[in-house]
């Protein structure tokens, strides 16, 4: 059967995207296949990304080495995708992590970053409370603070800069999204909402939490899907200079699990302080809940609980309102991305990336890339073989 293209990648997020650049700077007859973002999300019929936002954290600290990895490979390619793209997309704000003293968190931690040559600085309670005097941390806090290489995305631009790479490189950019993805006839066959088909040699499912949809793969992805609050708290412009050089933080302490990034200015023109970490799982099970979800604000009880936790941790905010939003997370059971093929030679997934990958999206998408071209993934320096799992 005569192909359409050599490669396709469903879904133009952050991963779909970096793996749509790097597949073109390598071969002809690359496609790739998403959507722009919806113009009004709540009347909104089709689907959603979660990078529709101008914060996600950077940083390489994390206590996990494989996942510090990813970020670290991709964070140094930063400053080449904005030259190239002509789109900037990174602030260099720091990012501290913080949790109790001698935490198996800060343990880890301390000892990913050493082994990949990350400079942090450690700082104990009182450390903490001098460096950083805005917070106000749990009795008994510890950090880690990780200035360069580190703070916050935007990842509507970042993906508008891997999209731009990756037609600079040839790829074929479709504005549409697929229903359907199957083999036959010796290719994988994709059909768009659109109602056009397109056959190529391989296909490369990259739909984030949509990959659970039915008809996009042989059989079924293992993931969990999870519904997200957001919360965003607004800073008054008078008070913009007090939170000045705040760092991204994670803080990880009993009863308290969030990420916080420092004022954001977002397409409304104001200054936005963003956290989130929901209190409790809201498990979407399928395609109809993840859309009927993205057209939501999230939860009230989410978005209170966040709100009592920035009075608690930055008590000298003084909120002019506080608002929400929603994206999903996806879950593994490796707790690592899963790349690789389904029973099908021709398709493969490149998805599940546990609501911490933006960060390191140009790297996991360069394993995607990596996958169709070599048909596996050769010794990259991870422990984890990003084996996916199906049901």
């Amino acid at each position: 059967m005569a192909v359409d293209f050599r490669f396709i990648v469903i879904g133009r997020g952050m991963m779909g995207a970096a793996a749509a650049k790097y597949l073109a700077r390598q071969t002809d007859g690359v496609a790739v296949i998403g959507p722009d973002e919806p113009g009004d999300r709540k009347a909104h019929e089709g689907v959603f990304a979660s990078h529709y936002d101008e914060g996600r954290i950077t940083r390489t600290i994390d206590p996990d080495r494989d996942w510090a990895l990813l970020a670290n490979r991709s964070i140094a390619r930063y400053g080449e995708i904005a030259r190239e793209s002509g789109v900037d997309f990174y602030t260099e704000a720091g990012c501290v992590g913080v949790a109790p003293a001698e935490s198996d968190y800060l343990n880890a931690t301390r000892q990913a970053a050493a082994s990949l040559g990350v400079e942090t600085a450690p700082f104990d309670e009182a450390g903490l409370k001098s460096r950083f005097p805005y917070f106000a941390f749990p009795s008994g806090s510890a950090g880690i603070f990780e200035a360069k290489g580190a703070g916050h995305i935007r990842p509507r631009k970042l993906v508008r800069a891997q999209s731009l790479l990756a037609e600079k490189a040839g790829a074929t950019v479709i504005r549409d999204h697929v229903v359907s993805a199957r083999e036959e006839g010796g290719a994988a066959v994709v059909t768009t909402a659109g109602g056009e088909i397109y056959r190529a040699e391989k296909a490369l499912l990259a739909a984030g939490g949509f990959s659970i949809s039915q008809n996009l793969l042989p059989q079924s992805v293992d993931m969990t899907v999870y519904g997200r609050t957001v919360a965003l708290v607004e800073v008054a412009e008078e008070d913009a200079d007090r939170f000045a050089g705040m760092p991204s933080l994670i803080l990880d302490a009993p009863g308290i699990d969030i990420y916080l990034l420092p004022p954001i200015r977002y397409p409304d023109g104001k200054l936005y302080l963003k956290i989130g970490g929901d209190p409790d799982n809201l498990v979407l099970n399928n395609d109809t809940e993840m859309r009927a979800w993205f057209r939501t604000d999230g939860r009230e009880v989410a978005r209170d609980y966040l709100k009592r936790i920035v009075d608690r941790i930055v008590p000298e905010l003084r909120a002019r309102s506080i608002s929400s939003t929603s994206c999903v997370v996806s879950y593994t059971k490796s707790r690592y991305p899963m790349i690789g093929y389904t029973a099908s030679p021709l398709i493969a997934v490149l998805t599940g990336c546990m609501g911490t990958s933006a960060k390191s999206s140009d790297e996991i998408g360069r394993l995607g890339a990596e996958l169709i071209l070599a048909g596996r993934i050769e010794d990259q320096g991870y422990s984890t073989d990003f084996t996916p799992y199906f049901r």
